[in-house]
């Protein structure tokens, strides 16, 4: 399914995507040594609840994971880069934790995710990671727009990611949003210029991608959720939720200027 939003929508659109940047920026601020992983999701437990809005991940049941997710909140350390599981884990100097959140507001829902080193340290490797999917992400989205095809946002990820000398594993990408989390088209974060959907005004998009230091292939957990490199290197992921507008492609999940 692909839905194109109207401008009632896309204005409920950017408010879902104000709450979901604001939290992430707020956990982001209160993540240091010895936090525990379930404090963040209690912390996003209770923004979410407070602003209004719906956890997309709660009853969340899909085909690759091992029942409802019963989480708000994915916190993916370290080697874990997808889907991770809040559990009794306390950050230590140097994890490099990555968190991704989708809301529903109004309807509307907006997806983004942030990876980041916790407490002083600044292992290269990490910096490297995060760098790579950061820019890879800002890459993608001057590549949508409309007019222009998913080829070509995936061609301007992947060339990024395959410039920094990262493997990438396409089984799982960025997606259409819109009353649901997960719809098409699917973004592989790898593809060719000129091919695939064409972008129409309306549409929302979270591209998202992300690495692993020295593989592509992905193992996962023992709680059936948490994916994570299959050699136990570290990952990073960086996600916006967009709206292909006239104009160009319009960064919802991007956070306010302090």
């Amino acid at each position: 399914m692909i839905e194109f939003l109207n401008p009632t929508e896309l204005s409920r659109a950017r408010e879902a995507g104000a709450l979901v940047a604001g939290t992430l920026q707020t956990l982001r601020s209160r993540c240091e040594v010895g936090t525990n992983l379930r404090d963040i999701n209690r912390w996003a437990q209770a923004m979410i609840t407070e602003a209004g809005g719906q956890s997309c991940y709660v009853d969340y049941e899909p085909s690759f994971g091992r029942g409802p997710f019963g989480h708000y909140i994915c916190t993916s350390v370290n080697d874990a880069v997808l889907h991770g599981l809040p559990y009794d884990y306390t950050l230590a100097d140097g994890d490099l934790l990555t968190l991704d959140l989708a809301v529903s507001k109004g309807g509307v829902v907006a997806d983004s995710a942030i990876s980041f080193i916790v407490g002083d340290s600044s292992p290269p490797e990490s910096v490297a990671l995060i760098s790579a999917t950061e820019r890879a992400l800002s890459a993608g989205i001057a590549a949508a727009g409309p007019g222009a095809r998913i080829g070509d946002i995936s061609h301007a990820i992947g060339s990024v990611l395959s410039e920094a000398g990262y493997l990438i594993n396409t089984e799982f990408g960025g997606h259409g949003v819109g009353s649901t989390m997960h719809q098409d088209p699917h973004v592989p974060n790898r593809g060719r210029p000129g091919r695939g959907y064409r972008l129409r005004p309306g549409l929302l998009l979270a591209l998202e991608p992300w690495v692993m230091a020295d593989t592509a292939e992905l193992v996962t957990d023992a709680d059936g959720w948490t994916l994570r490199s299959a050699t136990g290197c570290r990952t990073a992921h960086s996600e916006h939720t967009i709206a292909i507008t006239n104009d160009g492609a319009e960064i919802l999940t991007l956070p306010k200027q302090a």
